[in-house]
Parts: C-alpha cells; structure tokens; sequence
C-alpha cells in the first residue's frame, strides 16, 4: 500500500482516479488547487509519490513543487508525477527533475504502470 496525493482542477481526474487507487489498496488524498494540495503535504505523512497537474488556476504543478522544496528544502524526495495535454510536458518535466510524465488523455493501464514503476524506482531495487 503507498500514500499518495493527487493534485488537480479536474474533479473527474481526482475522483477516478483516487476511487481507482483506493480501490487498488492505496491511501488516497486529494487537492484541486496546488494552495489546497501544499495544505495536505503539510497535515498529512509525506506521500510516496505525487501526481500533479501542470495547469491549474493561480498555483500551478511547477508552482507547487517550486514550493513545496523551498518549504522543506528538498528533504521530502517525494517523486512527481507529472500530467498535462501541453506538448511541452517533457521539457517543463526536465526543468522540475521528473522523469515521470503523464499526457492527458490518458488510460488508466497507462497511468497504472507509470505509478507502479515510480514506486518500484523510489522503494530501489528488492533484495529477492
């Protein structure tokens, strides 16, 4: 089970997708607004990983994160997974350190395998 924050304006996105991840045996919360989304970083344990929109009203996705290190200088290594429709995901994705881009539309199969090798990458290699 991962602790995870979903951040986004799209209610749809945030319901599905939370509703998918508890489902699938994860501690889920959500934000619409990257203000709301700093708030529960901040009451909450640090999530395994962060699922971020790029475009939001007043504090966007790169907003957000800019915040969120400055606030706790970085300590938290919380990794992003970052979503938009924007063609240039994959440069403002470089520019914040993410490897992980989700592009809107997107299935949930898709969405599924990028969170799963996230947190394959963050909990490093198994001892087996």
């Amino acid at each position: 089970m991962a602790h995870l924050l979903i951040v986004d304006d799209d209610n749809d996105i945030v319901e599905a997708f939370g509703d998918l991840l508890r489902g699938e045996g994860h501690e889920v919360h959500c934000a619409s607004t990257g203000e709301e989304g700093l708030v529960v970083l901040r009451a909450s344990p640090l999530p395994d990983a962060l699922v971020l929109d790029v475009d939001m009203p007043v504090l966007g996705g790169p907003g957000m994160a800019h915040k969120m290190l400055l606030h706790d200088a970085g300590e938290e290594n919380v990794p992003i997974i970052l979503m938009s429709a924007r063609q240039d995901l994959p440069q403002i994705a470089r520019e914040m350190g993410t490897s992980y881009v989700l592009k809107k539309p997107t299935t949930i199969d898709v969405f599924l395998t990028l969170l799963d090798r996230t947190l394959q990458e963050r909990r490093g290699p198994s001892s087996a």
